[in-house]
């Protein structure tokens, strides 16, 4: 892989993109509340978990199909991807989250020279998920796919990591301790993704819809919904 491709991931997966990934903790601060996810072990295991059965099954293989249709310009097949996340996102919280950080992500992507005017117009002719805006993005660095996904993947266990420090609440040594487990999963996760059909490809995933619906109205909240 090209240093340019390399450096241009490691840009996407930096907690530092505006695209306010940060102040999501996608169920985790409901799983906290609950007493579901309330030691560092139990946060360590929980996101690990999340890892394998959501996004490993989700947001990991459309991204991968997404990046090929990118660079197939097949323009249906990026809308059908696009429709598929957002109808796979089970409650107004989650919904909301891969809207707006889409959204930033396409602002992004206007300041930037990596995508075409045409591609950039196709992405805001839709409601933007962050899965397909990602792909965007991604496919623009010409890396390899696998390479890609590893990216997302990293990008989500920071930002995750940093929610569990913040929702537990941990230390930093506590959470480079989270990062370290879920990025030893991460190319399992990956590589699982990449053997995902259409067919295969699903976002079931009832315990953290019910989460999301509870944190909706949790009483007290350090993150968005």
């Amino acid at each position: 892989m090209l240093d340019s491709s390399l450096m241009q991931l490691m840009w996407l997966a930096s907690p530092a993109l505006p695209i306010g990934g940060f102040s999501y903790s996608e169920c985790l601060e409901a799983a906290v509340d609950t007493a579901r996810a309330a030691t560092e072990s139990e946060a360590s295991v929980w996101l690990v978990d999340q890892l394998h059965m959501t996004l490993a099954r989700s947001e990991l293989p459309a991204v991968a199909q997404a990046i090929s249709a990118w660079r197939a310009d097949d323009q249906p097949r990026i809308a059908e991807l696009n429709a598929w996340v957002l109808q796979t996102r089970e409650s107004a919280e989650l919904r909301a989250q891969t809207e707006q950080m889409g959204k930033s992500l396409l602002e992004w992507l206007k300041n930037h020279t990596t995508a075409t005017p045409a591609q950039i117009a196709l992405l805001a002719a839709q409601e933007p998920t962050y899965p397909i805006a990602f792909a965007l993005a991604a496919s623009a660095t010409q890396a390899p796919v696998r390479e890609c996904l590893l990216a997302f993947a990293f990008g989500w266990a920071e930002n995750m990591m940093q929610a569990a420090i913040k929702a537990v609440p941990l230390g930093q040594s506590a959470g480079q301790r989270i990062l370290s487990a879920l990025t030893a999963e991460i190319p399992f996760a990956v590589d699982y993704a990449l053997s995902v059909s259409d067919d295969t490809r699903q976002a079931f995933s009832p315990m953290l819809a019910i989460l999301s619906s509870q944190h909706e109205v949790q009483y007290s909240r350090l993150f968005r919904s």
